[in-house]
């Protein structure tokens, strides 16, 4: 059972907090993640959820109490977007090094300088090598859903590891979208309750947390991290199956779509996938062979699964809305092309970085990729291999 509703992505995330009722929550305002912390806390005042809230003087504070929160047993949420991603830093390491199964919203934002509030994917990208599973949303209804999996996922026995959920900021956080919200009680009874297999206030069972790990043992502990990363895609497939079973709602690793005879692809991730689409749909009619890989889950990458699902194409062009200065590429082109590295037959791949600062991205210029992507089909040579898509030369 489930009900239509009208939200903002920042109020599909605080609905969806509202529903899994934390045991702590701390967070430090920052645009465009204000709002969802802001309804949440509303939702603390008045006593709908038991909540400890945690308001904090910075982001850094903000994830060093979520890290005591969770050792310490309890169910831990935050939120946060760009510069105060990047404030968190240190902790964000120390969170998934300690295997806490905290969950972040990511709200998409550049980061500075210059000073920018806008979408890009600088700051989760950024993070991309933390130790945090990263899911990407294309829209409101799936940061409603992907926070839901989002807390079966790290809480997992085989994974413990935190996991952030992202959306585009001010694309999908602040437009207001129809969310099919399921009841309460499926909510809760879908999650479960949570109990810490190592925690601080175990009298019975002592563990200890941050302890001085030199060459003796760290490289030993960052093994199991590692292993634990293996074992997050089976354990993201099942919460995805379970949850289709209660929602109606499918969700994978990626998103295909019109891919089963597509010869030109793209690879797209966040909001900017539900614009591929309106192309692919439009040039599907025109009668060429389009099609789109969503990236979904981004840590741990897909690799098998993307080399299997790009087997057929003719010409890829991967979309990366953040730069890796110094590299062959955006930090999403990196790995698709790595992921097709032993395959017999590799498809040419091109890489658009695009976006940056909260650009639009419009479908004429996505069809201006389909287009590049024909003529390389055809056998001509790209020109450059990492291009930008609408910045001014």
């Amino acid at each position: 059972m489930s009900k239509i509703l009208g939200l903002t992505g920042d109020e599909t995330a605080a609905e969806a907090m509202r529903q899994i009722n934390p045991d702590v929550l701390a967070a430090y305002p920052i645009t465009p993640q204000t709002e969802t912390v802001q309804r949440f806390s509303e939702f603390v005042a008045d006593g709908v959820v038991s909540t400890e809230m945690v308001r904090v003087e910075s982001e850094h504070s903000a994830m060093s109490a979520c890290v005591g929160a969770s050792a310490a047993g309890a169910r831990t949420m935050t939120a946060t977007s760009a510069n105060g991603l990047a404030l968190m830093w240190e902790i964000v390491y120390i969170a998934a090094s300690y295997r806490l199964p905290i969950v972040m919203v990511v709200v998409n934002r550049a980061l500075s300088g210059p000073i920018n509030i806008h979408c890009d994917h600088s700051d989760s990208m950024g993070a991309r090598d933390s130790g945090w599973i990263q899911i990407y949303s294309e829209n409101c209804q799936e940061v409603y859903d992907n926070l839901i999996q989002a807390v079966r996922i790290a809480e997992d026995k085989d994974v413990l590891l935190p996991v952030m959920v992202t959306f585009d900021g001010f694309i999908i956080s602040h437009a207001m979208e129809r969310v099919e919200i399921l009841e309460d009680e499926e909510v809760r009874k879908f999650i479960g309750e949570f109990k810490s297999p190592h925690s601080l206030l175990d009298i019975d069972n002592p563990v200890t947390y941050g302890p001085l790990d030199l060459y003796d043992y760290y490289f030993e502990h960052k093994r199991q991290q590692i292993e634990a990363m293996k074992k997050a895609p089976s354990v993201i497939r099942k919460v995805g199956r379970e949850f289709k079973e209660l929602s109606g709602r499918s969700y994978d690793l990626m998103e295909g779509y019109n891919m089963e005879d597509a010869e030109l692809i793209l690879v797209a991730a966040g909001s900017t996938a539900g614009t591929v689409k309106t192309a692919v749909d439009e040039l599907r009619e025109e009668g060429v062979k389009a099609g789109l890989l969503k990236i979904r889950v981004f840590r741990p990458f897909p690799y098998e699964e993307i080399a299997q699902a790009l087997r057929g194409a003719k010409a890829v062009a991967v979309l990366d809305r953040s730069a890796s200065f110094g590299a062959q590429g955006g930090p999403l082109f990196l790995e698709v092309r790595s992921s097709l590295f032993e395959e017999d037959r590799r498809s040419p791949v091109i890489n658009y970085i695009y976006g940056l600062g909260g650009r639009d991205i419009k479908v004429e210029e996505i069809k201006q990729v389909y287009t590049h992507l024909e003529e390389i089909a055809q056998g001509k040579k790209p020109i450059e291999l990492v291009d930008c898509l609408g910045v001014r030369e």
